[in-house]
């Protein structure tokens, strides 16, 4: 399965599918290509540290090199990559997308980074988490692949909060891409049925 991983940041979870892929994990997956809209991102030096094709995208050329580059892969995976893929491209491939909330609450427009965690917090909630799931036209609404959950601490800042979640999000990435890798799943009304 080749991968495509779209990333403006850090890219941590790129590191954690790199290193997935390294110790056999992942097996029989390749990453083809990372792409970010900022060039001094981490994640893209991540990626040319592992002789990965960079490439950088933006909003002017954004759709015509993601088409390029949807054909050429099996997968898309939004790594912390928060630029809203342009609707004519969503159904071309399939894309998945880490939300750092327990979807479908807390997300949506708007809905990333620290602010998610400081809603958790104002909300009350006991759990919190992260949800790997398929990118449709509709943010945050597409079936959901894998969640993961942790206890909401009465202590937690938005701040702890945040990196206690970030430590899942790798784990359910990496599990969510082995899953569909597996390619033993259908779609049934919104919800996704692994046999």
């Amino acid at each position: 399965m080749k991968l495509a991983v779209l990333a403006s940041g850090e890219g941590t979870n790129l590191q954690a599918i790199i290193d997935s892929i390294n110790i056999g994990y992942l097996k029989n997956v390749t990453i083809s290509y990372v792409v970010s809209d900022k060039a001094d991102a981490r994640a893209v030096k991540r990626a040319k540290d592992n002789n990965i094709t960079v490439i950088i995208i933006n909003k002017k050329d954004m759709v015509d090199k993601l088409r390029i580059v949807f054909r050429e892969v099996d997968l898309v995976v939004l790594a912390g990559f928060l630029k809203i893929i342009p609707p004519e491209l969503i159904g071309e491939k399939l894309i998945i997308n880490l939300h750092p909330s327990l979807l479908p609450l807390f997300g949506g427009k708007g809905m990333y980074g620290l602010k998610v965690h400081e809603e958790v917090i104002k909300s009350g909630m006991k759990v919190s988490g992260c949800t790997v799931h398929i990118v449709t036209e509709s943010i945050d609404n597409g079936p959901i692949i894998i969640q993961k959950c942790i206890d909401v601490r009465d202590d937690d800042t938005p701040e702890s909060l945040q990196e206690r979640i970030h430590e899942l999000e790798h784990e359910a990435m990496v599990e969510a891409i082995k899953k569909l890798g597996e390619n033993n799943y259908k779609i049934v009304n919104n919800k996704i049925i692994f046999n």
